[in-house]
């Protein structure tokens, strides 16, 4: 259709629909006004003014709907082997079912399909409600592969009810690596790392295993592996571990080195690395770095 003096396609926007109508002219009766248009001429229609409406396309089925006796068995127990199902059992008496329904359609529409609301009048469809042999209501149940996984009665808050369908979600699966890492022994880290050479973690924890162990190369090799990885507190403390050997006095040795910390670039990073053993909790740290600085400058 021509937009002014430019044609263009007019094509639904994501997630609506389009509906072609005349647009209200003052000498039309009175009409309610569309809440969303886009005018446009459409050729071959008069030169009249038309205008485009866009309707929000609702997605009952993915997020949430209403079943009934007849649709109970496709829409909860058989869609429930493809996806949870949250069974909300109301009545439009029920006031404690008003404040929750709203709840249960909002964390629901957040898992984004993940998990399905059904929502069943008990009034109107005594058959299902029966089968779930509800005392009172609100009663809300999650169905899994078509049995009940879960349930509670009566109105709930927000967060209980984010947890209660969370729980119904499948865990989320680990990776080989992550499931590698997790395991922890030296074998297993380097397996992941085979996967992931870069993976933080595995880096980490095989470089902090290869000092704790110091075998014949294992601090080089400890330095060499955290090179692949960005530089940050804790690798910073395990270079020091691999790079310094124990010392049965850590403020003597300070002592011993503030003294050659400006001339002797060694003795500098010595002096770090006992720092680094000392750590940022211990409240003689931060006295020792100010000696530093005043030896330097």
């Amino acid at each position: 259709m021509p937009v002014g003096n430019r044609e263009r396609e007019v094509g639904p926007t994501a997630g609506y629909e389009v509906e072609l109508q005349p647009t209200v002219e003052a000498s039309d009766p009175t009409v309610e006004p569309p809440d969303e248009v886009v005018v446009v001429y459409a050729r071959g229609l008069a030169h009249r003014v038309w205008t485009v409406v866009e309707r929000r396309v609702g997605l009952p089925t993915l997020t949430g709907m209403d079943v009934t006796d007849a649709t109970f068995q496709a829409e909860v127990i058989d869609r429930s082997r493809q996806v949870p199902v949250v069974v909300d059992l109301w009545a439009e008496w029920c006031e404690p079912c008003k404040s929750l329904g709203p709840i249960l359609e909002k964390v629901i529409a957040e898992t984004n399909g993940r998990v399905v609301l059904a929502k069943l009048d008990i009034d109107k469809n005594p058959g299902a409600a029966q089968a779930f042999q509800v005392q009172s209501i609100p009663a809300v149940f999650g169905l899994v592969d078509g049995q009940v996984a879960a349930s509670f009665v009566g109105a709930q808050g927000e967060d209980a009810v984010r947890a209660f369908v969370e729980g119904l979600l499948p865990a989320e699966e680990v990776s080989e690596v992550e499931r590698l890492v997790a395991l922890g022994d030296e074998s297993s880290l380097i397996a992941a790392l085979e996967l992931e050479s870069d993976n933080v973690v595995a880096v980490t924890a095989l470089a902090l295993l290869l000092v704790e162990r110091s075998g014949d190369g294992d601090r080089e090799a400890a330095l060499k592996l955290l090179e692949r990885i960005p530089e940050s507190p804790e690798t910073r403390r395990i270079c020091a571990m691999a790079r310094t050997e124990p010392v049965d006095d850590i403020d003597a040795s300070l002592t011993h080195l503030l003294g050659l910390v400006k001339a002797d670039e060694v003795s500098r990073q010595r002096f770090l690395d006992l720092l680094e053993l000392l750590g940022p909790e211990d409240p003689r740290t931060a006295g020792w770095r100010r000696r530093l600085t005043s030896a330097l400058f």
